[in-house]
C-alpha cells in the first residue's frame, strides 16, 4: 500500500512550481523490483502530442522527502541537482522520456514521478513508478480453471412422436417385423418343397 502523504506533497510541489498541471491516468502507475547493483529504466511517456521538457522527482518514502532530480529537454540537455550523477542517466526517446538509474541501491528506493511540458507550455503530471530495489515481488496466486460441464446432446425426434422412445422403438419394430416376415416366406417355401418334388416325381415316372 501506498502511503497517500508523499502523492499529495508531489502534486502540491508540482502546482506551486509550474502552476496548472493535469495529472494523467493513474492507471500508468508502475511498481519495479530491480534486483540490487542492477540496471533499471523508467519511462515518462508523452501523449498525445510532443513534450519539450520533462521534469524528474522522487519522493523517499521514510520521510515523505520530495526531491527534484532533474530536468531533460528534447536535445537531452540535462540540468538540475542529478544533472552530474553518473548513476542517473536522462534522456530522450522517441516520444518518451526515459530515466535509466545504474547500479540500483537500496537508497534508490522510492517514488520517481514527471512533469512534462509541450511546445504550448501545458504541463502535464505522470504518477510514476515505486521503485523497490531488493525486494522480492510478491508471488500471484495459481490461476484456476473451472470445467465447463459437458451437456448432453438434445433428442432429436420427429414431430409426430411424443418423446424419444417412438424415434427408436419404431424403427426396432419395423425391422423384427420384416425379420419375422422373412423367416415366414421361408419355413412356409421349404414346408412345400417336398409335397411339390413328390409331386413331379410321381408325374415323371415311366409307365410299366
Amino acid at each position: 500500500m501506498i502511503p497517500l502523504g508523499p502523492a499529495w506533497i508531489l502534486v502540491t510541489v508540482s502546482v506551486w512550481t509550474f502552476g496548472s498541471v493535469e495529472a494523467l491516468p493513474s492507471k500508468d502507475f508502475k511498481v519495479l523490483y530491480p534486483p540490487i547493483n542492477s540496471s533499471e529504466a523508467i519511462d515518462c511517456q508523452c501523449e498525445p502530442s510532443l513534450c519539450d521538457y520533462a521534469f524528474w522527482f522522487r519522493t523517499v518514502l521514510d520521510d515523505s522527502k520530495v526531491e527534484f532530480l532533474g530536468r531533460c529537454n528534447n536535445a537531452d540537455r540535462v540540468t538540475g541537482p542529478f544533472a552530474g550523477n553518473k548513476r542517473f542517466k536522462f534522456s530522450k526517446k522517441g516520444l518518451s522520456f526515459e530515466l535509466r538509474i545504474i547500479n540500483v541501491t537500496a537508497e534508490d528506493g522510492g517514488i520517481y514521478s514527471c512533469i512534462l511540458r509541450d511546445n504550448q507550455q501545458n504541463e502535464m503530471f505522470w504518477p510514476g513508478a515505486l521503485l523497490l530495489p531488493g525486494v522480492t515481488p510478491p508471488t500471484l496466486p495459481p490461476t484456476t480453471t473451472t470445467k465447463k460441464p459437458v451437456r448432453s446432446l438434445p433428442c432429436l425426434c420427429i414431430e409426430t412422436f411424443k418423446g424419444c422412445d417412438s424415434q427408436v422403438l419404431w424403427p426396432l419394430v419395423g425391422v423384427l417385423a420384416g425379420l419375422a416376415l422373412t423367416i415366414f416366406c421361408t419355413l412356409y417355401y421349404f414346408s412345400r418343397l417336398p409335397k411339390k418334388c413328390h409331386h413331379h416325381f410321381v408325374k415323371k415316372r415311366p409307365m410299366s
